[in-house]
């Protein structure tokens, strides 16, 4: 964006903070986060760091009254998730869990269609991301979670499930522990009772065997009184109404900076970022706001609660 200026960056490790401001060509270099925030030089942070810090980082920042961006998972825990939100309420300061998913080129063209009404009343859905990609490799501590691919990855999904569904008043999750050695989940499906009396499916899986591999592309299904939806990999979008089909293109656009496959991710990030700067600027909530997101870790733990009860659940709101 070229009216916003990255301008300081912070890490623990100053060999890597400095590697990174020389990267982007940032003057300022921090190894404390109470310093960067002290220096009176950001408008405001993007906490990119693991989920357990996130408390305390978004304390700090709260407390000097500074705007936030949390990359998710927001926390371990709906305690801690909850806390987050509640102490940036409190302190009035503008916050926003960076879930870019639903920002993703191909979604907000879904959105579209499903508003259109060329689906007429949608009755079915389904929000699928399933690879066998090996995710251990760059992130290795994955494995040792507790709550791994529902609060990593499904959160994206269910998110996706209620930006374009509307929100669910009930829930039924099973999930998987498939790859030997690691400690949570890997794969899970759950479904979802909506208010307007639809039913969706969000499946996550970081332990499909799937040939050839759709990562890092989700894939959707949706069907209404007046047709269907189906989004495939490549990012082929067909859509059905009153017995008429068309295909659409909807790859993401591709910036000098972008780097395929990853290039869909690339854009939905410049473009929820693009949209927290309008955001703060017009002095309005974010999409992704403290109060959006409260529904859709609301709906985390919920599965994760159905899971170990083998019941539906009601999620929290």
């Amino acid at each position: 964006m070229p009216d916003v200026t990255l301008a300081a960056v912070c890490d623990l490790d100053p060999v890597k903070a400095h590697s990174a401001a020389k990267r982007y060509r940032v003057r300022s270099v921090f190894s404390s986060a109470a310093e960067l925030l002290d220096s009176g030089e950001v408008d405001f942070v993007d906490i990119a760091t693991t989920m357990r810090s996130h408390v305390e980082l978004v304390s700090f920042a709260a407390a000097r009254r500074i705007p936030v961006i949390v990359q998710k998972p927001l926390a371990p825990s709906h305690a801690e998730c909850l806390t987050i939100i509640e102490i940036c309420a409190a302190a009035g300061v503008p916050f926003m869990v960076h879930e870019n998913t639903r920002f993703l080129n191909p979604v907000r063209k879904v959105r579209e269609d499903i508003a259109s009404g060329a689906l007429g009343d949608i009755t079915w859905g389904r929000v699928a991301f399933r690879t066998g990609h090996d995710i251990y490799d760059k992130q290795p501590y994955l494995a040792q979670e507790d709550n791994f691919v529902i609060l990593d990855l499904g959160v994206h999904m269910l998110d996706v499930a209620r930006y374009l569904f509307g929100e669910a008043t009930r829930l039924y999750c099973q999930s998987q522990s498939v790859k030997p050695g690691i400690r949570g989940e890997d794969l899970a499906t759950i479904m979802l009772q909506h208010e307007s009396g639809m039913t969706s499916v969000v499946e996550c899986s970081y332990a499909s065997p799937i040939v050839p591999d759709p990562f890092p592309e989700l894939t959707l299904q949706i069907e209404g009184t007046r047709g269907s939806l189906r989004l495939e990999p490549g990012y082929k979008l067909s859509l059905s109404s009153d017995g008429k089909t068309v295909t659409h293109d909807v790859s993401p656009k591709l910036y000098p900076w972008s780097t395929m496959p990853w290039h869909g991710t690339q854009e939905s990030v410049f473009l929820i970022q693009q949209h927290w700067v309008e955001c703060l600027r017009a002095g309005v909530p974010a999409e992704t706001s403290g109060v959006d997101s409260r529904k859709t870790y609301g709906l985390v733990f919920a599965a994760y609660e159905s899971a170990r009860s083998g019941r539906s659940v009601v999620p929290a709101t």
